[in-house]
């Protein structure tokens, strides 16, 4: 017979919340040893103390009981337990039947596989962005198309060079259509990490000294990840790419750009 999905999901719960309670020693929550312990890591009562929840309560939980839990206890019992981003988002899962909303972080670090698979690439342009679209890393090609050593880091972000840089702008022969459904796409990125002040300054910043940008921004137009045909400027005029995003971290918000010249032109 078929066990429920739900009922399925309380008793995998269950279990993954004794395996990471005795995985937890007291010195880590910061209690001190005290006699003998029949099983090891923390105790029930020790969970539920502080996470600030019942006895009962998370012993009914620990044992798979039909019973709801909010959010915010998720979130204290994940502290305690020490949980990192993927346990939590497991938790969660198996809680709730749905992912913990996530603030989005800008990440600056490329990890090193990545950028040898970009280099591995040496006739496909392809670089790096984080969730503020700081160009974090790009290969040989890319260079060569968009020049991007020719910034300083702290000005090497896609948004504001699309929106600011005239040299940029000339890249894409079809900037007026680009452009906003670029910035639509990174209206998605924004949201999740809307009290970012490095984030909210970018936006601000480019409200000021873009007009372009602020009529855009004010459409509050929203799109997938933007894909597809794109004609970008090359040494020998006019190019058509074809154009895709891949995840590379998706717990750093780490995508990877790669265009590849559309073999029909």
């Amino acid at each position: 017979m078929t066990v429920p999905r739900l009922q399925r999901t309380r008793h995998e719960l269950a279990a993954f919340l004794r395996a990471r309670r005795e995985a937890i020693t007291p010195a880590q929550v910061g209690l001190a040893e005290s006699g003998r312990r029949r099983t090891p890591g923390l105790r029930r009562e020790e969970v539920a103390t502080l996470a600030g929840v019942g006895v009962t309560w998370y012993t009914w939980l620990e044992q798979g009981r039909d019973i709801g839990v909010s959010s915010p206890v998720l979130e204290r019992i994940a502290r305690v337990l020490k949980l990192d981003g993927t346990q939590r988002r497991h938790l969660f899962l198996l809680a709730q039947n749905r992912p913990p909303v996530e603030p989005g972080r800008t990440w600056c670090t490329v990890p090193p596989l990545v950028r040898r698979l970009m280099d591995d690439w040496p006739d496909h342009p392809a670089y790096v962005l984080n969730l503020r679209w700081d160009v974090l890393a790009w290969n040989r090609a890319a260079e060569a198309l968009f020049g991007f050593q020719q910034w300083p880091a702290e000005q090497r972000n896609l948004l504001w060079l699309l929106f600011t840089d005239d040299g940029l702008r000339r890249r894409f022969v079809d900037w007026h259509d680009d452009a906003p459904r670029m910035l639509a796409s990174f209206r998605r990125d924004f949201v999740r990490a809307a009290s970012d002040p490095a984030m909210t300054g970018l936006v601000e910043t480019l409200q000021r000294v873009s007009p372009e940008f602020l009529e855009g921004w004010r459409s509050q137009d929203v799109v997938a990840p933007c894909s597809g045909a794109r004609r970008l400027l090359g040494e020998d005029g006019p190019r058509v790419y074809q154009h895709s995003t891949l995840i590379v971290d998706e717990d750093r918000h780490l995508r990877l750009v790669v265009y590849a010249e559309d073999p029909r032109q």
